[in-house]
């Protein structure tokens, strides 16, 4: 009987399935909804070809003590990872959002590697797919660029030419490849001190610019350390684990670029303020009093190459937390703060220092990794993503993908996940909150819209809302409540 390998985790990614809670699992969610059916034959083979291609998700994750170790899972089918379904009653999109609701409130069989996918036949005339992954596995960007490695181009699949097969190499002995590690680490050391001496010799002031750079990493971590609590508002209640999704259609991306160069910043300025203006507009249709210091959203910055391929799976990206100034009311100087914050962000390492903790608590004991959750947790009222997806359309199979939806996890204490996602020329938005929250994901689809189109007026730029939000309008808006008397 062969020996069952095990890869040890990264500190890492051990971070991140450490932080799976009955309130907040740990899932990377999707759905990916598409013009035609397609085939399960069909789907099963694209996923057999490009997606089980990752080891990884063939693995299973065991725990021993407090260590975590990838081990092939023996009885591997991809029958108990993709499952068929149909929607009841008049199987729309509220029907499907309450799947996907449902869905990403439950956790998976740890037995088995951490990933599923739901097809959803007979969807507004295609279907859909529902996709979780755990966050373990790897990071929300790298996720996407899995996903969409399942796509095509042109409706005809790319068939790859069959490469030769080559020998496997032996397993090595434990000996051997720890001697093999030490040479390797030796070599790569080697070389890292020969560049630093070579910098020092051509560059009279990199040593200068050395320490500059550690000196602002420092601070950097003293001022996440230091930084105060979110306010107390609505956003920050008890959770229940129980999830509401939402989406809203799609914004035109060449409006958002007209906005955004009329604004003089960026497209990701443009759709900070939109997203600032639906979290103000939320809080003033629930009567709640506007903190004066705004709130905070932690927002993953990827640090691996956009044009590297993604041979490895894992994650490799940092948090940063950015505050969002929803106590001030004109969309102009809303925006102007928003790029002010984001330019000084780009300067820090912010990211890169979070990335380090998250990295030395997945290799330090639970107990240390759960306290200093609580308190970064504490520091931010939800997550936002802004991911960039493809220029043109992607096909599935031979199924043109009409609109993607992702959402990463909330940790701790956060209970509202923010996803921007733009894909053929279109920008899309959703939403995950949790319960115990008293907020409707439906109304705050309309309030990112109208904040866009507030913006958009501020710029000078005339455009017409779809019929569709205009006639949804009335319908999705929650009764406003008594405004309470803050104290």
């Amino acid at each position: 009987m062969s020996k069952i390998t095990q890869i040890p985790m990264s500190g890492v990614d051990l971070s991140w399935l450490r932080m799976d809670t009955p309130e907040n699992p740990m899932m990377i969610s999707s759905v990916l909804i598409f013009d035609a059916a397609i085939a399960i034959a069909d789907l099963k083979r694209v996923l057999n070809e490009r997606f089980l291609k990752f080891r990884r998700f063939r693995q299973r994750v065991v725990e021993k003590s407090s260590k975590a170790y990838w081990q092939d899972d023996p009885l591997f089918n991809l029958d108990n990872h993709v499952h068929r379904r149909a929607l009841p009653g008049s199987a729309d999109k509220t029907e499907l959002q309450a799947l996907v609701s449902d869905l990403n409130s439950s956790v998976m069989d740890f037995r088995r590697p951490l990933w599923q996918i739901d097809y959803v036949d007979n969807y507004q005339g295609g279907c859909a797919l529902i996709v979780r992954i755990h966050h373990c596995i790897a990071d929300g960007i790298s996720l996407v660029r899995v996903l969409l490695s399942l796509t095509d181009p042109t409706p005809q699949p790319y068939i790859p030419k069959p490469r030769p097969t080559r020998p496997e190499k032996a397993v090595l002995k434990p000996l051997s490849r720890w001697m093999h590690k030490a040479v390797s680490s030796a070599q790569v050391a080697g070389q890292q001190a020969s560049i630093l001496f070579q910098s020092l010799r051509s560059e009279p002031g990199y040593a200068l610019r050395l320490a500059g750079t550690a000196g602002d990493i420092a601070l950097d971590l003293l001022n996440l350390g230091l930084m105060p609590f979110d306010p107390k508002t609505g956003l920050r209640r008890p959770l229940c684990g129980r999830k509401q999704v939402a989406w809203t259609e799609a914004l035109n991306l060449n409006d958002v670029k007209h906005c955004a160069k009329a604004m003089g910043g960026t497209i990701n300025d443009t759709l900070l303020c939109a997203a600032t203006g639906a979290i103000r507009r939320h809080l003033l249709e629930s009567n709640e009093a506007i903190p004066d210091c705004g709130i905070r959203v932690a927002v993953p910055f990827n640090l691996r190459p956009l044009n590297q391929p993604i041979s490895v799976l894992g994650n490799q990206f940092g948090l940063m937390l950015v505050s969002l100034p929803i106590e001030i009311d004109g969309p102009k100087a809303r925006f102007q703060q928003i790029q002010n914050t984001m330019n000084e962000l780009k300067r820090s390492y912010q990211a890169q220092v979070t990335y380090s903790l998250l990295d030395l608590f997945g290799r330090g004991p639970g107990m240390l990794e759960r306290r200093a959750l609580a308190m970064l947790s504490n520091k931010a009222s939800a997550v936002l993503t802004n991911v960039p997806g493809p220029r043109e359309a992607v096909y599935l199979a031979g199924s043109k993908l009409r609109q993607p939806m992702f959402w990463v996890p909330q940790s701790g204490s956060i209970g509202i996940g923010m996803s921007i996602f733009s894909y053929a020329g279109s920008v899309h938005f959703g939403i995950t909150v949790d319960q115990g929250i008293q907020a409707c994901p439906n109304a705050i689809m309309d309030y990112f819209h109208d904040s866009f189109y507030e913006l958009a007026k501020t710029a000078g730029i005339e455009l017409e809302p779809p019929a569709k939000l205009l006639a949804a309008d009335v319908k999705t808006k929650p009764p406003r409540r008594e405004r309470r008397q803050s104290a």
